[in-house]
């Protein structure tokens, strides 16, 4: 079975396989170029350290897309597989899987090179020429066998691969060695080449099955998270409690969950009261307290109460199967810095033929004979070897994406991972991402004359149909007052500005003081209060009603307070403290908006503050903001946030927010935590050092290595060992990244 990923227009599709048999830059390479030449492929990124392939397509153009690729892969000289097949072929745990041809492959070798390391000692115990033929050819042949298929298919493509680099070059010093055997004077031992090609198989496939050790490692969090998925789910049905498979679940059924247990799906609390521990999906270390009524989330574990819950979502709908589909995206996502390696994998390796030619001819002429020529193009052979060149980008995207989702950090795509370590300003959406988002009512102040519970029942009547933060907070107020309201008529919301309805035929408008400005509505003798309120940082809004002659009159003021997340104060200053420039945006009025900065510890006067931003208005702030070529990231949580979320050079979403933001933003942060703000700068830093480091070995090792080879300074056999360790180098490197804490 494939992974399709939801198409992002009607007319593309994508689909996902696994490719089994690449070993390096070049055949990453050859694949997407046989892919791209599939009529309908628009796109086509292959993963080296996943051994997937990512395609986007025409749907309309080829409904057989996924067996027209595979088809390509097979002709390319790969194999084709499922996207579970690649998964599970690197979810293997036993720590020895894969080694039997090692092994075997280091017995034959040894008797082969014991011989050298007594010359070290002033012994010479060489073998009988039978002896090594006997010892080298299964090895050459049968361990072997597997460079010949892949380096003819390569050939036979007129490209080049690793596989090709390697079965030429211990071809050759086979070949030779067949040859100085053949030719020897009766009595006399020539020198054979025969260890050389039998230990330079050995140490590739044993720097490959090292390699695969270490992807199993970064695909770790990947299996982390399938595993919080129970099998099974306690379904109250007519007859009580059964266990029913996970997947026969459907919304709306209910499920029983008992103490210690994982939550099976999404869900609320039907009946109990727990506390849950989720942090495998939110890295929050403290478990957070759950009633009726409260939302649950697939793969958190249950605490000490046995609760029944509603299911909300299952399947690929659930939280924690976004959650997986989000990592997978973004481990299998090409980093931009890889555009570089793909240009000179295409040409590396029949360069690399090229100077191993050179060198052959080269030496030929000098007059050092076919021996030691052909034995120092074969050292350049297998140094060149461009495996670590394809593993730098992906391995450590891998291993950083892994170990960020496990600290909460989800990181949908390689673009935002690569760009946010260049990020120098943070712009912050002030309700729910820096404050609680939950304003309450601190003051209502009606005109002189007026009947205050009257007029708030007339405010909660407009307010009852909005899901705004301010709307909700005059309900809860009338509630705790005591009042009731009548029903309202023609309820209308105002964008960025409030709402207007009908109340027992009176017309009322509820709003900014700025649309009560619009609409001619003067403040009168409330104006000095309204003034000493947002100096104060309150939010303040006003309740007018429209006259019968068109004209329009204030009749209260309310003010609303908000609160500081705690530790948002500290994660401003960490961010500062980091070099970069915070900003917040808010809808607020200018007064009201500084007061809330500068309890947040933001300078308004440094130009830190963007006040009375219409939602509309978000992203056209971000793109000011982004003038004069500053890297800008925006934090929000709202569905409003959503435009400047894509217009920001990195999004990052409050996972605590809404879907659409989510899908907006580059990277979610799945508490609503400002501090996580720093660890995802920071994790995109560590990354893309890694990567740097990683390339920066990876074609410092060649460029040092590949002259060395032909100058005769490293023999076939240190050269193999060579590049077996820069492959696992890379790797390692990548895999330090397992140890970084967000906070």
């Amino acid at each position: 079975m494939t992974s399709s990923a939801p198409p992002p227009a009607s007319d593309t599709a994508a689909l996902d396989l696994g490719v089994g048999g690449m070993t390096c830059a070049s055949c990453v390479a050859r694949v997407e170029r046989a892919l791209r030449k599939v009529p309908g492929v628009q796109e086509a990124a292959v993963n080296l350290a996943m051994e997937s392939v990512h395609l986007r397509y025409d749907a309309a153009h080829d409904p057989d897309m996924e067996q027209r690729a595979r088809r390509a892969i097979r002709n390319a000289g790969y194999e084709p597989r499922s996207l579970e097949q690649a998964q599970d072929a690197q979810a293997e745990d036993a720590p020895w899987a894969g080694f039997a041809p090692v092994a075997l492959g280091l017995v034959l070798s040894a008797p082969l090179v014991l011989p050298m390391l007594g010359d070290l000692f002033g012994q010479h115990w060489m073998l009988p020429a039978w002896a090594q033929f006997v010892l080298a050819t299964p090895v050459q042949l049968y361990l072997g066998a597997r460079f010949y298929k892949a380096g003819w298919h390569a050939a036979r493509a007129l490209t080049g691969n690793m596989d090709l680099l390697v079965a030429l070059g211990t071809s050759a010093g086979y070949g030779l060695s067949l040859w100085l055997w053949a030719t020897a004077t009766p009595g006399h031992a020539p020198h054979l080449y025969f260890e050389a090609s039998a230990v330079v198989i050995t140490l590739v496939l044993l720097g490959k099955w090292l390699e695969a050790r270490a992807k199993r490692q970064t695909t770790a969090a990947i299996r982390a998270l399938h595993a919080l998925r129970p099998q099974l789910a306690h379904w109250l049905g007519r007859d009580g409690e059964v266990d029913v498979p996970i997947h026969e679940i459907m919304v709306g059924d209910r499920l029983v969950v008992r103490p210690g247990e994982r939550i099976p799906l999404d869900g609320r609390v039907l009946e109990g009261q727990t506390q849950v521990d989720e942090s495998m999906l939110t890295g929050e270390p403290l478990p957070v307290p759950r009633e009726v009524g409260s939302p649950l989330t697939g793969g958190a574990i249950n605490g000490e109460g046995r609760i029944v819950m509603q299911v909300s979502a299952v399947g690929a709908e659930t939280v924690l199967a976004r959650i997986i589909r989000l990592v997978e995206d973004a481990q299998a996502a090409k980093a931009p810095i890889q555009r570089l390696v793909d240009q000179v994998a295409a040409v590396f390796v029949p360069v690399v033929l090229l100077i191993a030619l050179l060198t052959l001819l080269g030496w030929l002429a000098a007059g050092l004979g076919l021996e030691t020529a052909l034995i120092r193009a074969v050292a350049v052979l297998v140094i060149a070897c461009p495996c670590a060149l394809g593993l730098a980008t992906p391995a450590a995207i891998m291993a950083g994406t892994g170990v960020a989702a496990q600290q909460g950090v989800l990181i949908k795509d390689a673009q935002a991972l690569e760009t946010a370590h260049r990020v120098d300003t943070v712009a912050f959406d002030k309700t729910g991402t820096l404050t609680l988002g939950q304003p309450t009512l601190t003051a209502f102040q009606v005109a002189p004359g007026a009947d205050e519970a009257a007029l708030l029942a007339s405010v909660a009547a407009v307010q009852s149909g909005s899901e705004h933060p301010l709307a909700r907070a005059v309900l809860r107020a009338a509630q705790q007052r005591g009042l009731s309201w009548p029903e309202a008529q023609d309820i209308r919301a105002v964008p960025g500005r409030g709402s207007t309805g009908q109340v027992q035929g009176r017309q009322w408008q509820v709003g900014s003081l700025r649309w009560m400005q619009e609409l001619g509505a003067s403040l009168g003798v409330l104006q000095p209060l309204a003034e000493q309120w947002q100096q104060q940082g309150a939010t303040v809004s006003a309740l007018a009603e429209r006259l019968a002659d068109g004209r329009v009159e204030l009749r209260a003021l309310l003010a609303f307070g908000d609160q500081p997340k705690p530790g948002a104060q500290q994660a401003l200053a960490q961010l500062r403290a980091r070099g970069l420039r915070c900003v917040m945006i808010s809808g607020d009025n200018q007064g009201a908006a500084e007061a809330m900065a500068r309890q947040l510890g933001l300078r308004p006067e440094a130009g830190e503050v963007l006040a009375e931003v219409l939602p509309d208005g978000k992203a056209d702030a971000l793109l000011r903001l982004k003038a004069g070529g500053h890297i800008v990231a925006m934090v929000g949580d709202g569905v409003n946030d959503a435009p400047a979320l894509a217009a920001a050079d990195v999004g990052l979403a409050m996972g605590n927010g809404t879907d659409v933001a989510m899908h907006a933003a580059g990277i979610t942060l799945m508490r609503g935590d400002p501090a996580l703000v720093a660890a995802a700068l920071d994790i995109s830093h560590r990354t893309v050092a890694k990567i740097r480091q990683n390339l920066f070995w990876a074609f410092a090792y060649n460029v040092a290595g590949i002259p060395l080879a032909a100058l005769g300074y490293l023999s076939p056999v240190v050269a193999g060992a060579a590049m077996a360790l820069s492959s696992v180098s890379v790797m390692s490197n990548a895999l330090l990244l397992k140890r970084w804490r967000g906070r």
